[in-house]
This record gives structure tokens, C-alpha cells and sequence, in this order.
């Protein structure tokens, strides 16, 4: 009785929610929508970036969005089809984890149009942002291998799936390119979705870390990360950031941030619809299409020398004009370097 309690208490919620809106010409488009995958928009990584898109889209062109946090990866295909029924255009699901409500919402509303972030639904109404993930990790390794003071750097990933295995192999790859003395301690915070939100998690796999000699650790695991990050800071050692710049979460400790830019992502499928030019299928972004870069501010600047960024935006220029190849575990095989 009480499961049915929630879900018809989550079901009024989404309808009262996503009451139907319009903007654009003849006002026969709806607004868009988003989805944030579990963690909230406001978790320091994935969905915040994500938030910086629907920022931009809102200052931009003045127009709404609807935006619903899912608590857990259940109420995912009820908040598509509630916003895709409404007419929302076009609804975005942020996360590997709403692919199965994105396909079934798309086959039941295949007039609706929508797009997914980070993983690829083969369907006629969706377009499907994913990223070069290993380019932008070549880059962290670079820096963490110049960083390196003990020769040992880590990685914490998230959720063990191909996505973080690829950034694992990218991290890898660029520090063996600095040298190929540094040793790579690597570990993920598990098999479920909620390694992606367990920062006690990231922080013990850090500490884990540091005790082995690592003085440099990336984080590739969202919500979890923001604990990795912490506990770098207090071992007085160097963490590196992704998705969104997390420089400033601990100035002077986060060497640089990784962003993968799904706040790019987000607005071009907004705007994608806004001016009729949504179309279906693959979009993949690297470093030479702005899908990731790495971030330098006032936050980070007394740790990169000159030596360590001319070196960064180096392998930034390489790879964007593929003559640096950074091993895909996803296409290429696994990782040579493991």
C-alpha cells in the first residue's frame, strides 16, 4: 500500500509539474524538458553540467524548461512520457541510465522528439550526444604524470562500465606518454548506479590510494568523486576533477578539471528543436568539437608550470588533428596499457 501511496504521489507530481507550455514561431512548439539522472542537478559533476546548459538556453532566449530529479532510476520513464505527452520538445534524459526509459518513451511517442546524454538509443526520434571520454582523460594523464611527485597517481572511477573504462585507458595512455615509469593505481566504487553517489565511498577508495604512494588521483565517478576530491585535499595531495570545473572546490588542491562538456550537449539539443533542425541519430564530441576540454583558472594556475600546459595544449592540438590516437575500449578493444 505504501509503494502505491508513492507512485501515484510521484505521478501528480509530474503531472502538476509538467503543465503544457509553448514558445517559438506560431507557438506550436513546446518547451523543453530535462530529466537529470539520480543525484540531483546540483551534484558538483554530471547533472550540474548539464544545469549550466539549461542555464544558458534559459538567459539566452528567455524561454522556460522543465526539469525533474529523479530520486532513483524508476521514476526515469514516467518523467518522459509525462513530458512528452505534454508536448515538451524535446525531452532530454541525462545518463547511461535512462537508456531503456528513453527507448520505450520514443517508441510510445514517436511523434515526441528526444535526446539522451552520454549513451546511444538507436531509435527515429532520438538524438544521442556521447563523448570522446579518453581524449580528455590523455589529457589528466599528462598533467598527473608531470605532477607526480612519488611516481604513483591514481583513479577513482564510478560505476564500472565501458564509459569509465575508456577514461581509465585515455588516463593510461597519457601518462605513459610522459613516462612510462608512472605507476597507475586504479579502482571503481562499483557495479550499481549508486556508485555514482556514494562520496564516503570515493573518499575511502582515495585514502586507499594515497596510502600506496598515489599523490595525484582523478576522479570518473560523479556524485562519488566530490569524496575523492575531499580526500585528496586533506591528505595535502593533488586531485583532478571531471564533468564540470571543480577547480574552485578546493583551490590550490585540484590540479585541473576534465569537463565533458554535457552543458554543450544540452543547449544544442534545445536549440536543435528551437530553430527546426533536431535530427536523429549519433553525435560523438571530442576535444576538436568542444564535447571535452580541460580547465585552467585562478583556481589551479600555481600548479600548472608553463612546462606542464605548452605539454597539455601539445597533445590538445595532436589529438584534435588526429595525430595522436588515444586507444577507445569500446571500439578499439581493451586497454593495452592494463
Amino acid at each position: 500500500m505504501r509503494t502505491i501511496t508513492r507512485l501515484l504521489v510521484v505521478a501528480a507530481m509530474l503531472s502538476a509539474f509538467v503543465a503544457p507550455a509553448a514558445w517559438g514561431a506560431g507557438g506550436d512548439v513546446g518547451e523543453p524538458a530535462i530529466v537529470y539522472s539520480v543525484g540531483g542537478k546540483f551534484d558538483g559533476s554530471f547533472n550540474e553540467s548539464a544545469f549550466a546548459g539549461v542555464t544558458r538556453f534559459k538567459e539566452e532566449t528567455g524561454s522556460g524548461v522543465r526539469e525533474f530529479e529523479i530520486a532513483r532510476d524508476a521514476q526515469s520513464l514516467q518523467a518522459l512520457r509525462s513530458f512528452a505527452g505534454h508536448a515538451y520538445a524535446p525531452v532530454v534524459a541525462i545518463g547511461f541510465n535512462q537508456a531503456g526509459a528513453v527507448e520505450q518513451a520514443a517508441a510510445e511517442f514517436p511523434d515526441a522528439r528526444f535526446a539522451i546524454v552520454d549513451m546511444v538509443v538507436d531509435a527515429p526520434n532520438v538524438a544521442s550526444y556521447v563523448f570522446k571520454e579518453q581524449e580528455g582523460a590523455y589529457i589528466a594523464g599528462v598533467l598527473a604524470a608531470m605532477a607526480t611527485k612519488s611516481g604513483t597517481i591514481g583513479f577513482v572511477g564510478g560505476m564500472d562500465i565501458p564509459i569509465i573504462r575508456r577514461f581509465l585507458c585515455g588516463y593510461r595512455q597519457g601518462a605513459a606518454s610522459v613516462s612510462g615509469d608512472v605507476k597507475v593505481i586504479a579502482n571503481m566504487a562499483g557495479d550499481t548506479p549508486a556508485a555514482f553517489v556514494d562520496p564516503a565511498r570515493g573518499a575511502e577508495l582515495a585514502r586507499s590510494q594515497i596510502d600506496s604512494g598515489a599523490d595525484v588521483i582523478i576522479q570518473a565517478a560523479g556524485g562519488t568523486g566530490i569524496g575523492v576530491l575531499q580526500a585528496a585535499s586533506d591528505a595535502g595531495i593533488l586531485g583532478i576533477g571531471t564533468d564540470s570545473n571543480q577547480n574552485g572546490l578546493h583551490p590550490g588542491r585540484v590540479l585541473t578539471s576534465i569537463r565533458k562538456r554535457v552543458d554543450n550537449a544540452v543547449y544544442d539539443s534545445f536549440m536543435a528543436v528551437r530553430e527546426g533542425r533536431f535530427e536523429p541519430g549519433i553525435r560523438v564530441l571530442g576535444l576538436a568539437d568542444g564535447g571535452m576540454d580541460w580547465v585552467l583558472d585562478d583556481n589551479n594556475a600555481d600548479l600548472v608550470t608553463p612546462h606542464m600546459k605548452a605539454a597539455a595544449d601539445a597533445a590538445v592540438a595532436a589529438i584534435s588533428q588526429g595525430q595522436i590516437k588515444v586507444h577507445d575500449v569500446v571500439a578499439d578493444g581493451p586497454c593495452p596499457l592494463e
